[in-house]
């Protein structure tokens, strides 16, 4: 357990540090390999000016250039907070074998990153939702579905 909790607070270090220095929120995230630290992600939402750029999908997408590979199926995910949705399935389609978090979903939304409102969206229809999701050509769009169906060299993931 000693070697995990050294991972972890590298990336509570990197929550403190990188929100300092006023890339984004205290959140940090690190992707450990066989025992050695592979990515380094933190919160650079407000630097970049991404909403995309959590710590978790930047230690993800570093961890997968490194390692020339789409999927962690090999690596551990520590990360200071527990996953926001978009981490989270960004997690789930990068495949580790596990996650560690430090804060939960409650200590983030007392600090004014609450993510509730989504898991809410999640269950209402899609006319519904703050954002209205409507359908366009769909019939057109399904054209790449089947070429998809089609392509002889595809990797499937």
């Amino acid at each position: 357990m000693k070697e995990q909790e050294e991972f972890m607070r590298e990336a509570i270090r990197l929550s403190i540090e990188k929100m300092r220095a006023g890339f984004g929120g205290p959140f940090g995230a690190v992707i450990v390999r066989n025992g050695e630290i592979i990515a380094r992600g933190f919160n650079n939402v407000l630097a970049s000016n991404d909403p995309t750029a959590h710590a978790e999908v930047d230690a993800i997408r570093k961890a997968c250039q490194a390692l020339g590979t789409f999927q962690l199926t090999d690596c551990d995910l520590y990360t200071s907070c527990e996953p926001c949705p978009m981490c989270l399935g960004a997690i789930y389609w990068a495949r580790p074998r596990k996650v560690y978090y430090g804060n939960t979903k409650s200590d983030a939304a007392r600090i004014g990153f609450d993510d509730y409102f989504i898991y809410e969206e999640l269950d209402k229809p899609l006319a519904n939702r703050q954002i209205p999701m409507v359908q366009l050509l769909h019939e057109e769009a399904l054209a790449g579905f089947k070429a998809w169906e089609q392509h002889e060299n595809k990797n499937a993931y």
